[in-house]
């Protein structure tokens, strides 16, 4: 802000450029000093601990044509499917299952064993055909087409 006065020609101003040259080199000061600040105290970061691998059999739903329900060659009914399927992946961090059928059951019957098993918690879900054994989904060499062996309900 100017003030002018007619004949003397004062000008009023306040020249900031000191107190910028003396901010910036507080600012170079602060600058190198925080490097070389130390501390002596040790960080302690905890060890994980060891992780073993764990192996799990698949789980395997063997449905036959008179509508007998087996989990892993335990006979089980369809009432109680939902309350052992649920005990059972309540223990598991693998939630996938397998359901290995007859080709000629009814869709609505199998749809019925998918249902139950989704909400009893299981992740991923493979259809097998019942000539097939568990341990080849994993092994069989993959050849790009499409089977109705191994197909995947989500």
């Amino acid at each position: 802000m100017a003030m002018s006065l007619e004949n003397k020609g004062y000008k009023s101003e306040i020249n900031i450029t000191p107190y910028i040259d003396i901010l910036l080199v507080l600012l170079i000061i602060f600058m190198v000093a925080t490097p070389m600040k130390k501390y002596n105290e040790q960080v302690r970061v905890p060890k994980p601990a060891a992780v073993q691998p764990q192996t799990v059999d698949p789980l395997v739903i063997e449905v036959d044509l008179n509508h007998d329900i087996r989990i892993n060659q335990q006979p089980v009914t369809l009432a109680d499917l939902e309350r052992t399927l649920y005990a059972v992946f309540g223990g598991r961090t693998d939630k996938n299952m397998y359901i290995r059928g007859d080709s000629g059951l009814n869709y609505g019957y199998v749809f019925q064993i998918l249902d139950i098993a989704k909400r009893s918690g299981a992740g991923d879900i493979a259809l097998l055909e019942k000539g097939s054994s568990t341990s080849t989904p994993a092994s069989r060499p993959s050849t790009g087409v499409p089977t109705t062996e191994a197909a995947s309900a989500r």
